[in-house]
């Protein structure tokens, strides 16, 4: 299949990132060009995969800004999903603190109108934070489809998480519609 569109798949240090490779692959059989981007934590939690996984995706796995004046190593994004994206991702998102790769290109996303969906990976008790549920409504307010709640991620009690179930049909499914639109 003719690859015509590109996809910048973003994760966060979560279990359900373990199967990443899987949901490359996936995205691919549709057509997708996958660029596949980290958080710090989550690049040493697959550092013994990246060099598998940049040969899966024929792009730099990246987890970090590339210097001043260094050209891009990727092509130009269609779409961008965050997923798994933790506590910490969404929050530091949705308040615009962007010290982390990841987060500065969602961030920067927004205001270029590239299409964005994420989906979180919590447990049950990170939601009760006031912070989270603020944090996903002005994620949504700017225009991010977040997959959270039904037909989503729904969050496990704390230690009691199910990295098999996590939903990453339901995130290519909405990328697909997302490049659709």
């Amino acid at each position: 299949m003719t690859t015509t569109r590109t996809l910048y798949l973003f994760g966060s240090a979560a279990p359900p990132l373990f199967d990443v490779a899987d949901v490359i692959a996936a995205a691919q059989a549709v057509g997708w060009d996958v660029c596949l981007g980290l958080t710090p934590t989550a690049a040493r939690w697959l550092a013994d995969r990246l060099p598998a996984l940049e040969a899966l995706t024929g792009h730099p796995v990246r987890s970090e800004y590339k210097l001043p004046g260094e050209p891009d190593v990727w092509p130009k994004a269609d779409v961008i999903a965050v997923a798994p994206a933790t506590f910490n991702t969404i929050n530091a998102w949705a308040l615009g603190i962007t010290d982390k790769f990841v987060v500065g290109v969602v961030a920067e996303g927004i205001g270029k109108g590239i299409p964005l969906v994420a989906m979180p990976c919590v447990n049950a008790a990170y939601v009760q934070h006031p912070a989270f549920g603020r944090s996903v409504e002005r994620l949504r307010g700017a225009g991010v489809q977040v997959l959270y709640g039904e037909g989503g991620f729904v969050p496990n009690p704390p230690g009691s998480g199910k990295p098999r179930d996590y939903p990453w049909m339901a995130l290519l499914a909405a990328v697909r519609a997302a490049a659709e639109s």
